[in-house]
């Protein structure tokens, strides 16, 4: 339950020579801590005191450097660089000059801000001052006029009150005088009421009689409605026996027109066949005709056939091109959906992408448009599995097979068109065919289905990209069957990476202790690659369409040629036709005059069987039409009688309306005239009523005035008016116009003087003394800022001069680095305003390639390997300057190329054995072979497994004695 977590050595040139071990034991059970100085137990502040003693700063990239924070140093800002270069190879007291430099600047620019304060504060309080003395001179002369005020203002109410009163008494007579004709006007109503009353119960007896006249002369109008209409339909029936009459007349006289018409035909016609000669024999020329007719038909039938044949292929044809052409459009908008996703996300990689496309003759080898573009997935339920398997900077990256053909590019859209942009190089040789390490068929029985390769398309160059760099031929795919058996899965497959139905499990075997860590994150859902586009259906698509385009232009030219062949056999068969039909005209001329003739003759004897006979028709007519009069004179003596009944009716309903209309009369006349004496009346009592409230108002404001003229005045109920305000108020106007002109023209008057009061001079003494004693405090500030100033200036000269001398030495070191590698590198102190100490920081500038220019180290600009370079490359600048004991890099040449790689470590090891520079620990896993050593170098190796000795039974000794007593063995 106890672990040793670690354990270090440092050797320091400041101490004594002896080993400080520092150990720190932690307790499983109960967690927590254990430190130890060379075996003595003692505290973590302890420990950390020891630390920094010795300039000791683990958080302090320029002296601790892990792997996973190379990026980190890259982002550093020049401000925090400068900071820790301070605290790594500086003098103790560079970084607390600094610090003070930062803190005067601070206290600087408060004690500017404080003096241009007080400073502005003095000049308003000396105007202000200046204005008090003509305020004071002012303020008696306010006060005369303050006075009249007040007594205008006494008077006022009392002149207010005179007024309203007179008001009041006139008021009351009027209303007295109101009341007596309000009276008068309610005695003579009463009778008219009484005679409206009467009337309306007359006009509405009337009114009862006349509605029940109405609905009886209604019932016999009704009746006499029924005998007009009876009387209309046998008028109707009267005209169509008279219309059937004439019908049968009409037909009768057309039947006699055509009996002569068709005689005089028939005439026509023996004539033209006395005329007519013998006929001729035809047969011969008819035969010749009918045979070349049988001929040219059977030609065109061939022809017809094969028309339609070739119409039907291109018809075929054509259906077939319009499927392709839309099949290939919607290929097309899914790749512009895409394209407008790209766009979305990452403009600058759409900017790039258009570029590329202009300007493909620039490169001499393959170049790929961004991996999310030709990435086309089977099926789109396993695209999350590819978006979570390559990272978004890959997804919108372009693949080269060739570098000089990505630093052209990297040159013109980075450097001259300032774009963000990711590039990738494919590996020289193909690693698209890779195997997995076993077939998916082994992994079938953990419910794994594919490797991620076969769940898409790609192009060869990004699909061996993909397989170098992320090794998705090994990485396989499972369902919710692997979810649930996990552990299973992970005990027996030695599975790294692998795929569930909505999780990535990642498989860590610890190299020290070979225990198994796993760790698993949910699949986020797709963005990119939802739209599937098939890269090789397109294709075939075009060579299809371009093959039909070809038939359709054979099928053209075949079918003009037959259809200009089918024209000239219709217009001969036209011509044959025609001769035939003179040549049969010529023989059955005679025959066809004789057959008209008969059918002639037949259509005469039918037209004279069909004969009508008139005088009957017209008898019987008359019967019909006696009949339906009669019926007539019938129904005409009932329809009198009830016209009669009607008009009697009528005329009692005249005399009862007429009775009314008096009635109504006489009622609207009484009505008028009790409408003009209520009107009268209303007119009267709203008079006196608003006559009694104007005269209830004018009392309470007469009652109101004299409490306000009294109250003015400060008298009592029973007081009288003292003689000093009469006598004051006889000077005075007596009419509320004049008080109130000479009241506003005082108050004009006083207005003038604005602001002033009875403290105005205890003011002015206040403010003068003030004056004094901030005039004391700026001077006293001043001296203060002076002094702040001068300390600046002495603090800037210990601080920025030693600065600019190590910066000096860091460039001239990173220089001479770079330049050994044919590259440019350069350190400076970047200032932005001197005066800003907080803002100091050191910029480091790079350039890796002849054709670029210098460019600032940033996370963004250069390749990680790049960035390694950069950052080891300062770290050994700082080597002999630095004043910790040691200094540890962990894993810094894994981005870096194997030429980059072996040029940093020889730098490494010329300059850390030198004898003047600080222990330096470099930590990786893995090192090229034939590297240059030093022997003030040692190399540690550690080894681990699960066959490895435990820690009590390691002795060194006794392994060395073994060797050599096995290599006399060998010997012998």
């Amino acid at each position: 339950d106890i672990v040793r977590i670690f354990r270090w050595n440092m050797y320091t040139q400041f101490k004594a020579p002896e080993n400080i071990i520092i150990t720190r034991e932690m307790q499983v059970v109960n967690n927590t801590s254990t430190w130890f100085i060379n075996k003595k137990t003692t505290t973590l502040k302890t420990v950390e005191e020891q630390v920094a003693a010795l300039n000791i700063q683990v958080d302090n990239l320029c002296q601790f450097l892990p792997q996973d924070r190379v990026g980190e140093f890259a982002r550093l800002t020049k401000v925090e660089l400068l900071e820790a270069t301070e605290k790594s190879i500086g003098p103790p007291e560079m970084y607390r000059y600094h610090c003070e430099l930062k803190n005067f600047r601070d206290k600087e620019r408060e004690l500017e801000n404080l003096c241009k304060d007080k400073a502005y504060s003095l000049e308003k309080m000396k105007q202000r001052v200046e204005r008090y003395k003509q305020d004071v001179e002012r303020y008696h002369e306010c006060k005369r006029h303050l006075d009249l005020i007040d007594m205008l203002q006494r008077k006022r109410p009392w002149v207010e009150y005179e007024t309203v009163r007179q008001q009041h008494e006139e008021v009351k007579q009027i209303r007295d005088q109101a009341r007596e004709e309000l009276k008068n006007l309610k005695e003579m109503q009463s009778p008219l009421v009484k005679k409206i009353q009467e009337t309306v119960e007359s006009f509405k007896s009337l009114d009862k009689k006349i509605k029940c006249m109405a609905g009886e002369i209604k019932e016999v109008s009704q009746k006499c409605k029924q005998k007009q209409d009876a009387l209309e339909m046998k008028d109707k029936q009267i005209e169509e026996i008279n219309q059937a009459f004439r019908m049968k007349k009409d037909e009768e006289m057309d039947r006699r027109k055509k009996i002569i018409s068709a005689h005089k035909m028939i005439e026509e016609w023996n004539d033209e066949l006395s005329t007519a000669s013998n006929c001729e024999n035809l047969q011969p020329q008819i035969d010749a005709v009918n045979n070349e007719l049988k001929h040219l038909q059977g030609e065109r039938a061939n022809i017809e056939s094969d028309i339609s044949d070739v119409t039907t292929e291109k018809n075929n044809q054509e259906r077939e091109k319009r499927r392709i052409i839309d099949r290939i459009e919607q290929l097309n908008n899914i790749m512009s959906m895409k394209e407008e996703t790209l766009r979305g996300k990452y403009q600058d990689t759409h900017s790039a992408l258009m570029w590329l496309r202009k300007n493909k003759d620039k490169f001499k080898k393959t170049v790929c448009e961004p991996i999310m573009l030709v990435i086309n997935v089977k099926d789109s339920r396993h695209a999350k599995y590819i978006e979570n398997h390559i990272p978004a900077n890959d997804m919108k990256a372009f693949v080269f097979e060739s570098p000089e053909d990505m630093d052209t590019f990297l040159v013109e859209t980075r450097d001259h068109q300032k774009l963000r942009v990711n590039a990738v190089c494919a590996p020289a040789v193909s690693c698209a065919g890779n195997l997995p390490s076993r077939p998916i068929e082994e992994l079938h029985q953990y419910g794994f289905f594919s490797y991620l390769r076969e769940l898409f398309d790609a192009p060869l160059l990004v699909m061996s990209y993909l397989c170098y760099q992320y090794r998705i031929h090994d990485v396989p795919v499972g369902t919710e069957k692997t979810r649930n058996m996990i552990e299973k899965v992970i005990q027996e497959t030695k599975l790294r990476l692998l795929y569930t139905a909505e999780e990535r499990y990642t498989i860590k075997v610890s190299a020290y202790t070979n225990l198994t860590f796993c760790s698993n994150v949910s699949l986020r859902a797709a963005q990119f690659l939802t739209n599937l586009v098939d890269t090789d259906e397109r294709q075939q698509l075009e060579k299809q369409q371009q093959g039909i385009n070809c038939t359709l232009q054979s099928l053209d030219m075949q079918l003009t040629t037959l259809l200009e062949r089918r024209k000239h056999l219709e217009r001969r068969d036209n011509e044959l036709r025609q001769q035939k039909k003179e040549l049969l005209e010529r023989g059955n001329k005679r025959r066809q005059l004789e057959s008209k003739i008969a059918v002639k003759y037949d259509s005469i004897k039918q037209l004279e069987q069909d004969a009508i006979n008139l005088e009957e028709e017209s008898q019987k007519a008359n019967v019909k039409i006696k009949e339906i009069n009669t019926q007539k004179a019938r129904l005409v003596s009932e329809l009198m009688c009830l016209i009669k009944h009607c008009v009697s009716l009528n005329m009692l309903k005249t005399d009862l309306v007429l009775q009314s209309t008096a009635v109504a009369a006489e009622k609207n006349r009484l009505e008028l005239e009790y409408k003009a004496a209520s009107t009268q009346l209303r007119a009267s009592e709203q008079t006196f009523c608003e006559l009694d409230e104007k005269k209830r108002v004018l009392t309470e404001n007469c009652r109101a005035l004299l409490k306000k003229a009294r109250q003015m005045c400060k008298l009592g109920p029973d007081q009288h008016l003292p003689k000093e305000f009469q006598t004051a108020f006889q000077a005075l106007p007596n009419t509320l116009e004049e008080i109130d002109a000479l009241l506003n023209e005082e108050k004009c008057r006083a207005s003038c003087f604005t602001g002033l009061n009875v403290v105005v001079v205890e003011e002015y003494n206040k403010q003068t003394e003030e004056i004094q004693q901030l005039m004391e405090d700026l001077e006293e500030k001043k001296k203060e800022l002076d002094n702040y100033k001068q300390n600046i200036s002495q603090v800037k000269e210990r601080w920025l001069n030693p600065l600019k001398s190590l910066i000096e030495k860091i460039n001239e070191k990173f220089s001479n680095f770079f330049s050994s590698m044919q590259c440019v590198g350069e350190v400076d102190l970047h200032v932005e305003n001197e005066d800003e100490y907080d803002k100091y920081g050191i910029r480091i500038r790079v350039k890796f390639h002849s054709s670029t220019e210098l460019h600032e180290l940033t996370p963004y600009h250069q390749s990680g390997g790049e960035k390694s370079v950069s950052t080891m490359l300062y770290l050994l600048a700082l080597q002999e300057l630095n004043k910790c004991p040691f200094r540890v890099v962990d894993e810094i040449n894994q981005g870096m190329d194997p030429v980059n790689e072996r040029r940093v470590f020889e730098m490494v090891v010329k300059t850390a054995c030198k004898e003047s520079t600080s222990q330096y620990f470099l930590v990786t896993p893995k090192l090229l072979q034939n590297l240059t050593y030093n022997d003030k170098m040692t190399v540690l190796f550690v080894y681990n497994g699960p066959c490895m000795l435990e820690t009590n039974k390691w002795n060194l000794k006794s392994f060395c004695r073994q060797r050599r007593r096995l290599g006399k063995m060998d010997e012998q």
